[in-house]
């Protein structure tokens, strides 16, 4: 045989049932999201079975389609129920959980039926078996009652049924053989585009290492080292060799991406066939103003299953780089959903680029590459600005309720359906009760040990309000009750993850009382992630001190590879220095120490004319300086110092605009106001002379806060230094972004300044990477001196 493809049976039959025929798939695709929670509930129903039951039996079964392709289904049943008296009698159990009322289930989902029958298929050829029985098993997560549907299957019915499904699927399987052939050849000829450094070579050699040993590595590489094809060009290479699969190329911003783009575009100059698609948001490619995924509102929607198939093969057999605007101009073309149509593009594409929560997000990762059945061990995910993870994860494993959710709620329903108000009024409640229990104590927050019977209350409101959810309602009121139901649904299913790394607060009073169960520590519930590929590789140039967040992002941090890459680029190309007769404290902000802030950005920039950019601490910090630096300055005639400060909420072409005022080759100073820990202090590329200086006050720390004090107080216990978790790695982590900003090439010359007098400590320098040190100290009366020194040193080795 000269070709074998693999297939789960879940993505299998869902790849059928999406392109099958009309009337097989539209219930196959409802409410897949609920059927998929309590896990718990699940694995009870299968301990409950007694020693007949063989519980996540794996199977699999291989076709021949012809003398040069077979197929390979694979998957595990749920449960195989067999009579110790009767080898033949044989029940194939596929179990599903479900906020749905029991009673109003009237027949089961296609899409189960359709799993249950293929491993019926498999097992009765496996233990020659002339007739199977499937069963359809669907357990409320709140009652844990229990539906079942029971058919027999004739074994003779089943073979014809699954041959034509793997027959079905051969097509596009010939299709990704002889996509891969071409592929491979191309890898095998694909030469680095530019001369290998030697810091970047080593990184690449340190990813080969890791995806050959099924490693996961965390690399620590300055700005300017190449991160982006240093990781992309060995996976890709390794993916050449057999040695991996499909790449997910993941970023917690859009302009990371960017950067994924553009070194996919130079590969594919060099030569290189791979499809590469970025995922991009629904909010930002649905073509209507609000996004309403229901026929009535959205006429891609009517009949988007009969013509996305062609979309499908028409796009991938015509495309490589799959970018935002060639999938609008397809679905345009097709007139199909391309927020859809993009996911199921993806299922043929080599790499995918796009953000954290496709992979990692509890809610909304992608369910067809991460089911448990699915051969997914040879996938790579490459986890680009990997410092952001850490309270990215903690957000997506989190969960919180807001009393005014349940409030309005139930002032709309109360008068329409006094039944399910009832039940939302009493989830409201539990809040009233947390707060006034708070009032009791004195207390702003408020740590609680346990919330069972409120999620049993909210299990039950979500019970009914998915029933009314599908009613005819005006468009405001289903939003609005939407919005509470998905809130609801995820709270519980969150309390579904609860152990000891996470904690659970209110705070808040009124309307704004909140129940949040706060993941603290994410590593467990990224293991369950990572564990299905077959290397994760981070990397970013702030991963200091690499401990810290090994420990946050994988659950066996010793088992896991470190590598620290020097910059390429030579230290004297910049200068670093510490102000230690000044403060960012909170207690010291006065007006005096903005005059005195305010003084080192003029004695700075008159250094060298050119762009800079000042980062703060915080938005009222930045205006307060600024409205101290521009006082003098702008009374000057002819300075020739333009002035630039970021706005809140800024939005894409704003951004865009504001980096505009940086250009190459001006002869004016350029000083832009921004935050710290802000859009322009990560991710922004000013290459050459368009940034020569980064002025950083103070050092990031996060603000006392409810939340900052619980992380404080959990990691004083665990790890005995809550203050560095939860205080000063992020806040230096936002220092070092905001200081990267400056050499990012081998041209490039620039000031580092670093404005506060803790900047001094041992504590802090610590952190400090490699190429700062050394780092000078100085005072408001030397900085000029040492500056003027630097560029004259410059200038003589032009």
């Amino acid at each position: 045989m000269k070709h074998e493809v693999r297939v789960s049976v879940r993505n299998l039959v869902e790849f059928i049932l999406r392109y099958g025929d009309i009337d097989q798939r539209m219930g196959a695709m409802q409410d897949v999201e609920a059927m998929q929670a309590g896990s718990k509930a699940h694995r009870k129903l299968q301990k409950q079975g007694g020693s007949s039951y063989q519980a996540e039996v794996s199977l699999k079964r291989k076709m021949t389609v012809d003398e040069t392709l077979a197929i390979q289904v694979e998957g595990r049943a749920d449960g195989i129920i067999t009579n110790p008296s009767d080898a033949s009698d044989v029940i194939v159990d596929e179990i599903k959980g479900t906020f749905t009322k029991l009673e109003t289930i009237e027949a089961p989902d296609i899409l189960h039926v359709a799993q249950a029958d293929c491993y019926a298929c498999m097992y009765g050829q496996l233990h020659d078996l002339e007739t199977v029985k499937v069963r359809i098993t669907y357990i409320h997560l709140e009652t844990e009652a229990i539906k079942t549907f029971e058919f027999e299957r004739r074994r003779e019915e089943l073979e014809i049924w699954f041959k034509d499904l793997v027959f079905r699927y051969a097509k596009w399987a010939r299709w990704q053989i002889d996509w891969q052939e071409q592929r491979d050849e191309t890898i095998h000829h694909l030469s680095f585009p530019f001369e290998y450094r030697v810091s970047q070579k080593r990184m690449m050699n340190g990813v080969y290492r890791a995806i050959e040993e099924r490693k996961n590595i965390f690399i620590q590489a300055p700005t300017g080292t190449g991160k982006t094809l240093g990781t992309l060009f060995p996976s890709i290479k390794a993916m050449g060799q057999g040695k991996s699969g499909r790449i997910f190329y993941l970023t917690a911003k859009t302009i990371t991406r960017s950067v994924a783009e553009e070194t996919s575009a130079l590969l594919y100059r060099q030569g290189l066939r791979m499809k590469f698609i970025t995922l991009t948001a629904k909010e930002k490619i649905c073509p209507l103003d609000e996004c309403q995924c229901q026929p009535e509102f959205c006429e891609r929607a009517k009949g988007h299953f009969d013509r996305v198939n062609d979309a499908v093969f028409d796009i991938i057999n015509h495309e490589d780089g799959i970018r935002r605007e060639t999938i609008l101009e397809y679905s345009e073309k097709y007139q199909v959903c391309p927020f859809e149509f993009q996911l199921d593009i993806s299922l043929w594409c080599d790499v995918i680029i796009g953000d954290y929560n496709y992979v990692f997000d509890p809610v909304v990762y992608l369910k067809r590459f991460f089911t448990d059945t699915s051969p997914t061990s040879n996938m790579i995910f490459l986890v680009d600005e990997a410092h952001n993870l850490v309270d990215r994860a903690r957000e997506m494993y989190s969960a919180a309720l807001y009393r005014r959710d349940f409030d309005n709620v139930y002032k709309k329903l109360k008068p329409l359906r006094p039944k399910i108000a009832r039940k939302i009024h009493k989830c409201g409640q539990f809040l009233r009760d947390f707060e006034e229990s708070r009032e009791t104590d004195g207390t702003a927050f408020k740590i609680i040990s346990e919330v069972g019977s409120f999620v049993l209350s909210l299990m039950r409101m979500v019970s009914d309000v998915e029933e009314y959810l599908k009613e005819d309602m005006a468009p405001e009121l289903r939003e609005r009750v939407t919005e509470l139901y998905f809130q609801a649904r995820r709270f519980v299913n969150t309390y579904d993850l609860i152990d000891d790394k996470y904690l659970i607060y209110t705070e808040g009073t009124g309307g704004d009382t909140m129940i949040k169960m706060f993941c603290v520590d994410p590593s467990g519930n990224l293991d369950e992630r990572i564990g299905l590929s077959r290397s994760c590789i981070f990397f970013s140039a702030t991963l200091l001190p690499v401990q810290y967040y090994k420990e946050l992002l994988s659950k066996k941090p010793e088992a896991d590879y470190e590598m620290y890459v020097d910059s390429p680029f030579s230290k004297d190309h910049r200068l670093i220095f510490t102000a230690g007769d000044v403060s960012s404290r909170y207690s010291d902000r006065n007006r005096e120490q903005y005059e005195r802030i305010a003084e080192y950005l003029r004695r700075i920039i008159r250094g060298k004319n050119g762009n800079y950019l000042a980062f703060f601490p915080s938005y009222a910090f930045m205006d307060a300086v600024f409205e101290v630096f521009t006082e003098r300055e702008m009374q000057k005639a002819g300075n020739g110092i333009q002035v630039f400060r970021q706005e809140s909420g800024m939005d894409e072409n704003e951004r865009q605009a504001f980096l505009e005022n940086f250009r190459e080759g001006t002869h004016e100073t350029v000083l832009g106001f921004c935050v710290l820990g802000g859009i322009f202090s990560e991710g922004i590329d000013l290459k050459a002379d368009r940034l020569i200086g980064a002025i950083v006050v103070g050092t990031g720390l996060p603000g006392v806060g409810s939340e900052r004090e619980l992380l404080k107080g959990y990691f004083d216990r665990t790890k005995g230094n809550g203050f560095d978790y939860a205080y000063l790695y992020p806040g230096m982590n936002k220092v070092l972004q905001a200081g990267g900003r400056v050499i990012r090439s081998e041209s490039d010359r620039g000031v580092i300044a670093l404005l506060d007098e803790r900047f001094n400590y041992s504590g802090y320098q610590r952190l400090f990477p490699r190429e700062w040190v050394p780092c000078q100290k100085v005072t408001m009366d030397f900085v000029e001196n040492k500056i003027e020194k630097f560029w004259t040193e410059q200038i003589n080795h032009l």
